[in-house]
């Protein structure tokens, strides 16, 4: 990546937007965060210097964008206006960096600040996943535990980075991203083997993203990799277990979808069911499982009627939830095992018609009670 020229306009942008931004940032209360060992402000203040790069500048605006998106509480102090402080010198430093510095045979539909990006990646990524991983837990090394690996490097710059790496990966969509995989996996796969929640969750999003905006045959040879990360990682916390649930079934589905008797399909459905069998009454994982089953459920097809047994009684417990949106998506993804399968010929066609008849009953007092009748 190229720097900028002394006394350019570049250069005068960099300085320009890295004193703004720094004169907002200290106007803004700050209390470190209980998850992070690490003050945000302070990793902030080193990449907002007057003598700051173009890469100084891009992490910085990276990290306070992320802020829209966290849901850690890490980065919750960030105002919207910095938030979006950030934004727009980053936009403006794209269109500035290419209009000096960038190749003419740039693809003009590609907007701007995606070139820039997929400028930064090569140099940006590498040191991103070397921080995360300075921090994780060596599996060759059975003494070392969370606390060991804590105390090399606080984790706190683990956190920070995998926001930032997340941030710079969302940037970029289809087909580009395709052509990164090679860069952008291993640091993805080096995230969901964190042990921080906070780190595992960025890099969930991370392949979610790419899941969606690859082709399976560019995953190439890393697919068993991410998805045994994605089995691994099934009994998460409470707070990432929707992020673990979304990435999983959108790489699953993209990978094995001309194979419905794939083992993949097997292990992750067996990792799913097992978890939620242990917390049937945990309403969130429930929903957010639901949520994205019919994706599942369609790539399995007929295959389905091997879990019957499992995924039935799940099913009649939760028809009688105590919310509604857990009621209709069940009901929901009744209605695709139905289609997909014989299930007329199951043994569990009688205790079905049974349940739904009292669903129905029960709908009157209940204020979806239209929704819930129009899904039996």
């Amino acid at each position: 990546m190229l720097e900028a020229p002394p006394s350019s306009p570049l250069r005068d942008l960099i300085l320009r937007s890295s004193t703004r931004i720094s004169e907002s940032l200290a106007t803004v209360p700050y209390t470190p965060h209980r998850a992070s060992n690490v003050s945000v402000k302070a990793f902030l203040e080193p990449l907002l210097l007057p003598t700051a790069s173009v890469k100084d500048l891009a992490l910085a605006c990276a990290l306070l964008c992320s802020s829209e998106f966290d849901y850690s509480g890490i980065l919750s102090w960030i105002p919207s206006h910095l938030s979006s402080l950030a934004a727009s010198s980053f936009s403006k430093l794209s269109c500035l960096y290419l209009a000096e510095l960038g190749d003419g045979n740039r693809d003009v539909v590609v907007p701007p600040e995606q070139w820039f990006v997929l400028e930064l990646m090569p140099e940006v990524l590498p040191l991103l996943k070397e921080r995360i991983q300075e921090s994780s837990i060596d599996k060759s090394d059975e003494s070392d535990e969370f606390s060991a690996a804590s105390a090399r490097v606080p984790v706190g710059f683990a956190i920070l980075a995998a926001f930032q790496f997340r941030w710079f990966i969302t940037q970029v969509d289809s087909p580009r991203l395709g052509k990164l995989c090679g860069l952008v996996i291993p640091c993805a796969l080096t995230a969901v083997d964190h042990w921080s929640a906070v780190v595992k969750g960025q890099g969930m999003i991370s392949l979610a993203h790419i899941g969606k905006n690859v082709d399976a045959a560019e995953l190439g040879g890393y697919v068993d990799a991410v998805l045994d990360a994605c089995c691994q990682n099934t009994a998460s916390d409470d707070e990432i277990w929707h992020l673990v649930v979304e990435a999983s079934v959108v790489l699953v589905t993209l990978t094995q979808r001309n194979n419905p008797r794939s083992p993949w399909f097997e292990r992750m459905l067996k990792e799913m069911i097992s978890h939620l069998e242990r917390q049937p009454r945990n309403k969130e994982r429930r929903i957010a499982w639901l949520k994205s089953a019919d994706s599942l459920f369609n790539g399995v097809g007929l295959v389905l009627l091997a879990h019957f047994r499992r995924i039935f009684p799940l099913f009649f417990q939760w028809m009688h939830a105590d919310d509604d949106e857990t009621i209709i998506l069940v009901l929901k993804c009744t209605y695709i095992i139905c289609r997909l399968t014989w299930i007329r010929n199951s043994p569990f066609i009688a205790k079905l018609v049974d349940e739904l008849a009292v669903v129905y009953k029960e709908a009157a007092l209940r204020t979806v009670r239209v929704d819930i009748k129009a899904n039996i």
